[in-house]
């Protein structure tokens, strides 16, 4: 069993969020000591690990609820759970090809500065630069 504390350090997320997530109703079965402290077991962690996932793309709680609530509903629900995935996952894919977008643009940016770095060139493209010159 974990305190909040060696979730948080484990899974890296801050306690305040794991209590804001366990407040939420995300880990239906985290249990509490005699001194009232949260004790998580390692399938609490599962569960934890699917709540940063979901938060990680942009899920709302809400969405997150319904989907831990159709969970302990069982394999009944397993069609509306397979489609809140599959959603979920176009909606990382379409984030990711965005990131991979930005990674280009950023890797360019990089090596224009190192190049002006290198050969101790003005920076022509800076609209600053053209101001100054006009």
């Amino acid at each position: 069993m974990y305190t909040i504390k060696e979730v948080a350090d484990k899974m890296d997320v801050s306690e305040h969020t794991l209590r804001f997530w366990a407040k939420s109703g995300f880990f239906p079965f985290v249990t509490r000591d005699s001194n009232n402290i949260r004790r998580f077991s390692e399938d609490d962690l599962g569960w934890v690990k699917i709540v940063k996932c979901l938060r990680s793309v942009g899920t709302e709680n809400k969405a997150i609820k319904k989907y831990i609530d159709l969970c302990i509903i069982g394999d009944s629900t397993v069609r509306e759970r397979y489609e809140i995935i599959h959603q979920t996952k176009a909606k990382a894919l379409k984030q990711l090809e965005e990131t991979k977008k930005q990674l280009d643009l950023l890797n360019f940016k990089e090596k224009f500065y190192e190049n002006l770095i290198k050969n101790n060139l003005e920076d022509t493209w800076n609209p600053m630069n053209k101001k100054q010159k006009v």
